[in-house]
């Protein structure tokens, strides 16, 4: 089979010129979660003003998960709650999802089974960083940057299809087969989408080189193989579905040697992965 690679750059280039940019609401809470003396006072005031957002926090704090007595019905309140980096989360996460699936159906990659392995790769990433130690917001920025790496799988047209039939037959690197038969790979087109919407340099990175941690250096390196591990977590485990569904037991090796982390300890959070789908679902799939 053969494609026009040059009609594939142009056609992907077109398609993310075309998306919409994230929302002012977004921007203002990614800005107020990035100082280190915000208020939840501070993120109330931004997100009352969004009742689809002020809904999905409310939504969450009430939701099961947290078996509450009473119900909350303050804003402030729920975000004190529920901690400020949880409800960035959130906000972008939700507003990136909603705009993905708004501007694309794809028959490669059905967008709920799609989505199901990102939240997968997201939660496997922060329960690992969590076990490394990490303080809470490098955690949920490793969920964001595991919720995100298959970004750039988004703006493929049918003819991925092609392309994950052949990675499947021959049981070889889905990103390899993307760059032989349609000259650029999910990484570079991720790339793409990450600087239209100026996501930060954790997640920009691990979007990047989720398939070549070796690329990068220091705390991006180690993030980046945490997302890479949470990838092959949920590929093994089968939650959901991106198209490259046969990880090698050496690059999972590789990738623990790079985080410091024994084989027994990343083989030992499947429970809490299960868990925690169940609880980012409530705000991302329903």
């Amino acid at each position: 089979m053969e494609f026009n690679r040059e009609k594939q750059r142009t056609d992907i280039e077109k398609f993310i010129l075309k998306m919409p940019s994230l929302s002012i609401t977004v921007g203002k809470v990614m800005e107020i979660c990035s100082l280190t003396d915000a208020s939840p006072n501070e993120l109330n005031r931004v997100i009352s003003l969004d009742p689809v957002l002020t809904g999905q926090v409310l939504k969450l704090i009430n939701s099961a998960y947290y078996s509450l007595v009473n119900k909350v019905t303050s804003l402030t309140r729920a975000i004190t709650m529920l901690g400020m980096n949880t409800v960035k989360n959130i906000a972008l996460s939700t507003a990136i999802i909603r705009t993905i699936s708004g501007v694309k159906k794809s028959r490669a990659l059905p967008t709920a089974k799609f989505w199901e392995h990102s939240i997968s790769t997201g939660v496997s990433a922060r329960l690992l960083g969590e076990i490394k130690g990490y303080p809470p917001m490098e955690r949920e920025e490793l969920f964001l940057a595991g919720l995100l790496h298959d970004l750039g799988k988004v703006p493929f047209g049918d003819e991925y299809i092609d392309v994950l039939n052949v990675a499947g037959n021959e049981q070889r690197s889905l990103v390899e087969v993307e760059r032989i038969l349609l000259g650029i790979d999910h990484q570079e087109v991720g790339l793409m989408i990450a600087k239209k919407w100026k996501l930060n340099k954790v997640i920009t990175e691990c979007i990047t080189c989720h398939h070549h941690v070796d690329t990068l250096e220091g705390d991006y390196r180690q993030h980046a193989a945490l997302v890479a591990l949470g990838n092959i977590y949920s590929n093994i485990l089968d939650h959901g579905y991106a198209g490259d569904p046969f990880p090698d037991e050496g690059e999972i090796d590789r990738l623990l040697d790079v985080v410091q982390l024994e084989h027994n300890v990343f083989g030992a959070i499947g429970g809490r992965v299960v868990e925690e789908i169940g609880k980012s679902k409530l705000f991302l799939l329903v």
